[in-house]
Protein backbone atom coordinates (compact mmCIF):
# COMPACT_ATOMS: atom_id res chain seq x y z
CA UNK A 1 0.00 0.00 0.00
CA UNK A 2 3.01 2.32 -0.03
CA UNK A 3 3.47 5.02 -2.66
CA UNK A 4 5.07 3.72 -5.84
CA UNK A 5 6.11 7.11 -7.19
CA UNK A 6 7.31 10.56 -6.19
CA UNK A 7 6.40 13.87 -7.80
CA UNK A 8 8.48 16.93 -6.84
CA UNK A 9 7.40 20.36 -8.05
CA UNK A 10 9.90 23.12 -8.82
CA UNK A 11 7.82 26.21 -9.67
CA UNK A 12 10.45 28.52 -11.14
CA UNK A 13 10.58 29.71 -14.75
CA UNK A 14 12.64 32.26 -16.64
CA UNK A 15 9.43 33.37 -18.33
CA UNK A 16 5.74 32.64 -17.73
CA UNK A 17 4.10 31.08 -20.78
CA UNK A 18 0.83 32.61 -21.94
CA UNK A 19 -1.19 29.39 -21.67
CA UNK A 20 0.19 27.89 -18.44
CA UNK A 21 -1.87 27.61 -15.25
CA UNK A 22 0.55 25.41 -13.30
CA UNK A 23 2.04 26.72 -10.06
CA UNK A 24 4.91 28.88 -11.28
CA UNK A 25 6.94 31.99 -10.41
CA UNK A 26 9.70 34.00 -12.04
CA UNK A 27 13.08 32.62 -10.99
CA UNK A 28 14.75 34.53 -8.19
CA UNK A 29 17.95 33.12 -6.70
CA UNK A 30 17.13 34.00 -3.07
CA UNK A 31 13.56 32.72 -3.30
CA UNK A 32 14.72 29.53 -5.01
CA UNK A 33 17.24 28.83 -2.23
CA UNK A 34 14.52 29.37 0.40
CA UNK A 35 12.21 27.10 -1.58
CA UNK A 36 14.73 24.24 -1.69
CA UNK A 37 15.16 24.54 2.10
CA UNK A 38 11.38 24.42 2.59
CA UNK A 39 11.02 21.50 0.19
CA UNK A 40 13.75 19.65 2.05
CA UNK A 41 11.89 20.13 5.33
CA UNK A 42 8.62 18.93 3.78
CA UNK A 43 10.19 15.76 2.42
CA UNK A 44 12.13 15.01 5.62
CA UNK A 45 9.00 15.53 7.72
CA UNK A 46 6.90 13.16 5.65
CA UNK A 47 9.53 10.54 4.85
CA UNK A 48 11.66 9.67 7.85
CA UNK A 49 13.75 6.84 6.43
CA UNK A 50 16.54 6.99 3.89
CA UNK A 51 16.92 4.95 0.70
CA UNK A 52 13.16 4.40 0.31
CA UNK A 53 12.20 2.16 -2.60
CA UNK A 54 10.02 3.74 -5.29
CA UNK A 55 9.47 2.85 -8.94
CA UNK A 56 9.55 6.34 -10.40
CA UNK A 57 10.58 9.91 -9.58
CA UNK A 58 9.41 12.90 -11.59
CA UNK A 59 10.72 16.44 -11.08
CA UNK A 60 8.29 18.81 -12.78
CA UNK A 61 7.48 22.47 -12.90
CA UNK A 62 7.78 25.18 -13.77
CA UNK A 63 11.21 24.52 -15.13
CA UNK A 64 13.33 22.55 -12.63
CA UNK A 65 16.50 23.27 -14.58
CA UNK A 66 15.96 27.01 -14.00
CA UNK A 67 17.66 26.34 -10.65
CA UNK A 68 21.34 27.27 -10.46
CA UNK A 69 23.98 24.57 -10.02
CA UNK A 70 24.14 24.82 -6.22
CA UNK A 71 20.35 24.60 -5.90
CA UNK A 72 20.05 21.75 -8.38
CA UNK A 73 22.86 19.90 -6.58
CA UNK A 74 21.09 20.33 -3.22
CA UNK A 75 17.88 18.97 -4.72
CA UNK A 76 19.66 15.96 -6.21
CA UNK A 77 21.49 15.23 -2.95
CA UNK A 78 18.17 15.28 -1.09
CA UNK A 79 16.56 12.87 -3.56
CA UNK A 80 19.59 10.55 -3.49
CA UNK A 81 19.45 10.44 0.32
CA UNK A 82 15.73 9.79 0.66
CA UNK A 83 15.12 7.39 -2.25
CA UNK A 84 16.78 4.27 -3.66
CA UNK A 85 17.88 5.77 -6.97
CA UNK A 86 19.82 2.69 -8.02
CA UNK A 87 16.67 0.57 -8.10
CA UNK A 88 14.34 3.30 -9.34
CA UNK A 89 13.06 2.30 -12.78
CA UNK A 90 12.46 5.80 -14.15
CA UNK A 91 13.84 9.14 -12.95
CA UNK A 92 12.54 12.04 -15.05
CA UNK A 93 13.20 15.76 -15.01
CA UNK A 94 11.42 18.41 -17.08
CA UNK A 95 13.40 21.03 -18.94
CA UNK A 96 13.08 23.44 -21.85
CA UNK A 97 15.15 23.62 -25.04
CA UNK A 98 18.14 25.88 -24.46
CA UNK A 99 17.95 25.64 -20.64
CA UNK A 100 20.57 22.94 -20.18
CA UNK A 101 24.31 23.43 -20.37
CA UNK A 102 26.93 20.71 -20.23
CA UNK A 103 27.52 21.17 -16.51
CA UNK A 104 23.86 20.62 -15.63
CA UNK A 105 23.54 17.65 -17.99
CA UNK A 106 26.54 15.97 -16.33
CA UNK A 107 25.07 16.70 -12.88
CA UNK A 108 21.74 15.09 -13.78
CA UNK A 109 23.48 12.07 -15.24
CA UNK A 110 25.67 11.62 -12.16
CA UNK A 111 22.62 11.51 -9.85
CA UNK A 112 20.79 8.87 -11.85
CA UNK A 113 18.32 10.87 -13.91
CA UNK A 114 17.56 8.61 -16.88
CA UNK A 115 14.67 10.33 -18.66
CA UNK A 116 14.25 13.88 -19.96
CA UNK A 117 10.90 15.54 -20.67
CA UNK A 118 11.47 18.44 -23.06
CA UNK A 119 8.92 21.24 -23.43
CA UNK A 120 9.05 21.86 -27.19
CA UNK A 121 5.32 22.63 -27.84
CA UNK A 122 5.61 23.51 -31.55
CA UNK A 123 8.23 23.62 -34.31
CA UNK A 124 7.46 27.16 -35.46
CA UNK A 125 9.35 30.20 -34.16
CA UNK A 126 6.44 32.62 -34.67
CA UNK A 127 4.06 30.37 -32.73
CA UNK A 128 6.62 29.84 -29.98
CA UNK A 129 6.78 33.61 -29.54
CA UNK A 130 2.97 33.77 -29.49
CA UNK A 131 2.96 31.16 -26.71
CA UNK A 132 5.42 33.21 -24.66
CA UNK A 133 8.20 30.65 -25.02
CA UNK A 134 11.83 31.77 -24.83
CA UNK A 135 13.36 29.09 -27.03
CA UNK A 136 13.61 28.83 -30.81
CA UNK A 137 13.38 25.72 -32.98
CA UNK A 138 17.18 25.65 -33.34
CA UNK A 139 17.45 25.27 -29.55
CA UNK A 140 15.53 21.98 -29.74
CA UNK A 141 18.14 20.53 -32.09
CA UNK A 142 21.02 21.77 -29.96
CA UNK A 143 19.56 20.46 -26.69
CA UNK A 144 18.66 17.01 -28.04
CA UNK A 145 22.13 16.68 -29.56
CA UNK A 146 23.74 17.68 -26.25
CA UNK A 147 21.63 15.17 -24.33
CA UNK A 148 22.47 12.35 -26.72
CA UNK A 149 26.17 13.17 -26.55
CA UNK A 150 25.99 12.61 -22.78
CA UNK A 151 24.11 9.33 -22.99
CA UNK A 152 20.50 10.51 -22.61
CA UNK A 153 18.37 8.62 -25.13
CA UNK A 154 15.10 8.26 -23.23
CA UNK A 155 13.83 11.69 -24.26
CA UNK A 156 10.19 12.76 -24.46
CA UNK A 157 8.96 15.95 -26.06
CA UNK A 158 5.71 17.80 -25.36
CA UNK A 159 3.67 19.17 -28.26
CA UNK A 160 0.59 21.41 -28.14
CA UNK A 161 -1.87 21.63 -31.04
CA UNK A 162 -5.02 23.62 -31.85
CA UNK A 163 -2.97 26.76 -31.19
CA UNK A 164 -4.35 30.20 -32.07
CA UNK A 165 -4.71 30.43 -35.88
CA UNK A 166 -2.84 27.15 -36.39
CA UNK A 167 -3.75 25.31 -39.58
CA UNK A 168 -3.78 21.57 -40.19
CA UNK A 169 -0.82 21.98 -42.56
CA UNK A 170 1.18 23.85 -39.91
CA UNK A 171 0.51 21.10 -37.37
CA UNK A 172 1.56 18.49 -39.95
CA UNK A 173 4.88 20.33 -40.33
CA UNK A 174 5.40 20.27 -36.56
CA UNK A 175 4.61 16.55 -36.43
CA UNK A 176 6.96 15.75 -39.31
CA UNK A 177 9.80 17.64 -37.64
CA UNK A 178 9.10 16.03 -34.27
CA UNK A 179 9.07 12.53 -35.76
CA UNK A 180 12.36 13.19 -37.58
CA UNK A 181 14.17 13.03 -34.21
CA UNK A 182 13.08 9.38 -33.86
CA UNK A 183 12.47 9.82 -30.12
CA UNK A 184 11.00 7.08 -27.92
CA UNK A 185 8.16 9.18 -26.45
CA UNK A 186 5.83 12.06 -27.38
CA UNK A 187 3.24 13.78 -25.16
CA UNK A 188 0.62 15.81 -27.02
CA UNK A 189 -2.12 18.15 -25.83
CA UNK A 190 -4.82 20.27 -27.42
CA UNK A 191 -4.55 23.84 -26.17
CA UNK A 192 -6.85 24.57 -23.24
CA UNK A 193 -7.55 28.20 -22.39
CA UNK A 194 -7.27 28.24 -18.61
CA UNK A 195 -8.42 30.99 -16.21
CA UNK A 196 -5.74 33.31 -14.81
CA UNK A 197 -3.58 33.03 -17.93
CA UNK A 198 -2.64 35.64 -20.52
CA UNK A 199 -4.44 33.62 -23.19
CA UNK A 200 -7.61 33.65 -21.09
CA UNK A 201 -7.56 37.44 -20.85
CA UNK A 202 -7.04 37.75 -24.60
CA UNK A 203 -9.80 35.24 -25.28
CA UNK A 204 -12.25 37.16 -23.09
CA UNK A 205 -11.50 40.31 -25.09
CA UNK A 206 -12.08 38.47 -28.38
CA UNK A 207 -8.41 38.78 -29.36
CA UNK A 208 -7.54 35.08 -29.36
CA UNK A 209 -9.22 32.39 -31.42
CA UNK A 210 -8.58 28.68 -31.35
CA UNK A 211 -9.11 26.69 -34.56
CA UNK A 212 -12.67 25.37 -35.09
CA UNK A 213 -13.48 22.10 -33.35
CA UNK A 214 -13.54 20.14 -36.61
CA UNK A 215 -9.95 21.26 -37.29
CA UNK A 216 -8.91 20.14 -33.81
CA UNK A 217 -10.47 16.72 -34.45
CA UNK A 218 -8.57 16.48 -37.76
CA UNK A 219 -5.34 17.43 -35.99
CA UNK A 220 -5.89 14.65 -33.45
CA UNK A 221 -6.56 12.12 -36.21
CA UNK A 222 -3.45 13.29 -38.08
CA UNK A 223 -1.46 12.95 -34.86
CA UNK A 224 -2.60 9.36 -34.27
CA UNK A 225 -2.03 8.32 -37.89
CA UNK A 226 1.43 9.94 -38.06
CA UNK A 227 2.58 8.28 -34.85
CA UNK A 228 1.19 4.89 -35.88
CA UNK A 229 2.81 4.97 -39.30
CA UNK A 230 6.18 5.75 -37.67
CA UNK A 231 6.07 2.90 -35.17
CA UNK A 232 5.16 5.07 -32.16
CA UNK A 233 2.24 3.46 -30.36
CA UNK A 234 -0.56 5.35 -28.67
CA UNK A 235 -0.87 4.00 -25.15
CA UNK A 236 -2.97 6.78 -23.59
CA UNK A 237 -5.28 9.48 -24.97
CA UNK A 238 -2.46 12.05 -25.17
CA UNK A 239 0.70 9.91 -25.11
CA UNK A 240 2.66 7.90 -27.65
CA UNK A 241 5.74 5.73 -27.20
CA UNK A 242 7.90 3.11 -28.80
CA UNK A 243 7.47 -0.27 -27.16
CA UNK A 244 9.03 -0.30 -23.69
CA UNK A 245 9.26 3.50 -23.40
CA UNK A 246 5.82 4.27 -22.00
CA UNK A 247 6.05 6.76 -19.12
CA UNK A 248 6.08 4.59 -16.01
CA UNK A 249 5.46 7.61 -13.81
CA UNK A 250 2.33 8.70 -15.65
CA UNK A 251 1.10 5.11 -15.68
CA UNK A 252 1.15 5.37 -11.87
CA UNK A 253 -1.54 8.05 -12.20
CA UNK A 254 -3.62 6.22 -14.81
CA UNK A 255 -3.38 2.92 -12.91
CA UNK A 256 -4.72 4.78 -9.86
CA UNK A 257 -1.71 3.79 -7.75
CA UNK A 258 -0.37 5.77 -4.79
CA UNK A 259 2.23 8.52 -5.10
CA UNK A 260 3.85 11.26 -3.02
CA UNK A 261 3.51 14.89 -4.08
CA UNK A 262 5.99 17.47 -2.73
CA UNK A 263 6.36 21.18 -3.41
CA UNK A 264 4.12 24.19 -3.96
CA UNK A 265 0.81 23.18 -5.52
CA UNK A 266 1.81 19.51 -5.71
CA UNK A 267 -0.81 16.80 -5.35
CA UNK A 268 -0.33 13.44 -3.66
CA UNK A 269 -2.41 10.28 -3.43
CA UNK A 270 -2.04 7.99 -0.44
CA UNK A 271 -4.41 5.39 1.04
CA UNK A 272 -7.83 6.95 1.62
CA UNK A 273 -6.80 10.52 0.80
CA UNK A 274 -5.70 12.91 -1.89
CA UNK A 275 -3.81 16.02 -0.83
CA UNK A 276 -3.11 19.35 -2.48
CA UNK A 277 -0.36 21.66 -1.29
CA UNK A 278 -0.47 25.43 -0.83
CA UNK A 279 0.23 27.16 -4.16
CA UNK A 280 1.46 30.72 -3.33
CA UNK A 281 5.20 30.59 -2.86
CA UNK A 282 5.61 32.67 0.35
CA UNK A 283 2.76 30.79 2.06
CA UNK A 284 4.16 27.42 0.98
CA UNK A 285 7.67 28.27 2.20
CA UNK A 286 6.39 29.54 5.55
CA UNK A 287 4.21 26.51 6.25
CA UNK A 288 6.76 23.97 4.98
CA UNK A 289 9.47 25.49 7.19
CA UNK A 290 7.22 25.73 10.25
CA UNK A 291 5.49 22.34 10.17
CA UNK A 292 6.80 20.38 7.17
CA UNK A 293 3.17 19.86 6.14
CA UNK A 294 2.15 22.64 3.72
CA UNK A 295 -1.17 21.03 2.82
CA UNK A 296 -4.01 23.24 1.62
CA UNK A 297 -6.70 20.59 1.33
CA UNK A 298 -7.25 16.88 1.90
CA UNK A 299 -10.00 14.93 0.14
CA UNK A 300 -11.06 11.72 1.79
CA UNK A 301 -11.23 8.90 -0.76
CA UNK A 302 -13.78 6.23 0.04
CA UNK A 303 -14.75 3.18 -1.99
CA UNK A 304 -17.10 5.20 -4.23
CA UNK A 305 -14.38 7.67 -5.18
CA UNK A 306 -11.79 4.92 -5.65
CA UNK A 307 -14.02 3.09 -8.12
CA UNK A 308 -14.93 6.23 -10.05
CA UNK A 309 -11.28 7.22 -10.37
CA UNK A 310 -10.33 3.68 -11.37
CA UNK A 311 -12.76 3.97 -14.28
CA UNK A 312 -11.94 7.58 -15.31
CA UNK A 313 -8.18 7.10 -15.19
CA UNK A 314 -8.06 3.56 -16.53
CA UNK A 315 -10.12 4.38 -19.59
CA UNK A 316 -7.52 6.96 -20.62
CA UNK A 317 -5.21 4.06 -21.47
CA UNK A 318 -5.53 2.38 -24.84
CA UNK A 319 -5.69 -1.05 -23.23
CA UNK A 320 -8.35 0.30 -20.87
CA UNK A 321 -9.39 -1.44 -17.68
CA UNK A 322 -8.46 -5.02 -16.98
CA UNK A 323 -11.45 -6.96 -15.67
CA UNK A 324 -9.41 -9.30 -13.46
CA UNK A 325 -7.35 -6.44 -12.02
CA UNK A 326 -10.55 -4.57 -11.09
CA UNK A 327 -11.99 -7.68 -9.43
CA UNK A 328 -8.77 -8.37 -7.50
CA UNK A 329 -8.66 -4.77 -6.29
CA UNK A 330 -12.29 -4.36 -5.24
CA UNK A 331 -13.65 -7.88 -4.74
CA UNK A 332 -16.39 -7.65 -7.38
CA UNK A 333 -16.58 -7.08 -11.13
CA UNK A 334 -17.32 -3.64 -12.57
CA UNK A 335 -20.27 -5.19 -14.47
CA UNK A 336 -21.96 -5.41 -11.06
CA UNK A 337 -22.18 -1.60 -11.08
CA UNK A 338 -21.96 -0.62 -14.71
CA UNK A 339 -23.39 -3.44 -16.87
CA UNK A 340 -26.19 -1.37 -18.47
CA UNK A 341 -24.03 1.74 -18.91
CA UNK A 342 -21.26 -0.26 -20.54
CA UNK A 343 -23.76 -1.93 -22.85
CA UNK A 344 -25.17 1.46 -23.91
CA UNK A 345 -21.70 2.91 -24.53
CA UNK A 346 -20.78 -0.12 -26.66
CA UNK A 347 -23.97 0.39 -28.70
CA UNK A 348 -22.99 4.05 -29.20
CA UNK A 349 -19.63 2.95 -30.53
CA UNK A 350 -17.71 4.74 -27.78
CA UNK A 351 -16.59 1.67 -25.83
CA UNK A 352 -15.58 -1.85 -26.76
CA UNK A 353 -14.41 -4.95 -24.90
CA UNK A 354 -12.62 -8.23 -25.27
CA UNK A 355 -12.31 -11.14 -22.86
CA UNK A 356 -9.81 -9.26 -20.66
CA UNK A 357 -10.43 -5.49 -20.96
CA UNK A 358 -12.87 -2.72 -21.73
CA UNK A 359 -11.49 0.31 -23.58
CA UNK A 360 -12.42 3.40 -25.56
CA UNK A 361 -12.88 3.22 -29.33
CA UNK A 362 -11.34 5.87 -31.59
CA UNK A 363 -14.67 7.68 -31.57
CA UNK A 364 -14.94 7.29 -27.81
CA UNK A 365 -11.64 9.11 -27.38
CA UNK A 366 -13.21 12.19 -28.97
CA UNK A 367 -16.00 12.09 -26.38
CA UNK A 368 -13.92 10.99 -23.42
CA UNK A 369 -15.50 13.34 -20.87
CA UNK A 370 -19.00 12.21 -21.87
CA UNK A 371 -17.93 8.60 -21.44
CA UNK A 372 -16.29 9.22 -18.06
CA UNK A 373 -19.44 10.96 -16.78
CA UNK A 374 -21.33 7.69 -17.20
CA UNK A 375 -19.23 6.11 -14.47
CA UNK A 376 -20.15 8.51 -11.69
CA UNK A 377 -21.88 6.64 -8.88
CA UNK A 378 -24.84 7.62 -6.76
CA UNK A 379 -24.75 7.35 -2.98
CA UNK A 380 -26.85 4.17 -3.01
CA UNK A 381 -25.13 2.36 -5.88
CA UNK A 382 -22.69 0.51 -3.64
CA UNK A 383 -25.18 -0.83 -1.10
CA UNK A 384 -25.52 -4.23 -2.74
CA UNK A 385 -21.77 -4.83 -3.12
CA UNK A 386 -20.65 -3.97 0.40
Amino acid sequence: MKAKSVYIHIPFCQQICHYCDFTKFFYNEKLATEYIEALTNEINTNIHDTNNKVNTIFIGGGTPTALNMDQLTSLMQLIEKKFDIENCTEFTIETNPGDLDEEKIKLLKSYGVNRISLGVQVFDDAMLEELGRLHKVKDVYRTINQLRQHGFYNISIDLIYALPNQTLEQFKNTLDEAISFDLPHYSTYALQIEPKTIFYQRHKKGKLHRPPQEDEVQMYELLKNTMRSNGVNQYEISNFAKEGYESQHNLTYWNNDFYYGFGAGAHGYLPRRRTGNIRPLPAYVKQAMNTGRPILNTDEIGLKEMIEEEMFLGLRKMNGINKKHFYDKFGFSFETLYKDKISNLIKKGWLTEDTENIFLTDQGMLFGNDVFAQFLLGDNDLKHVR
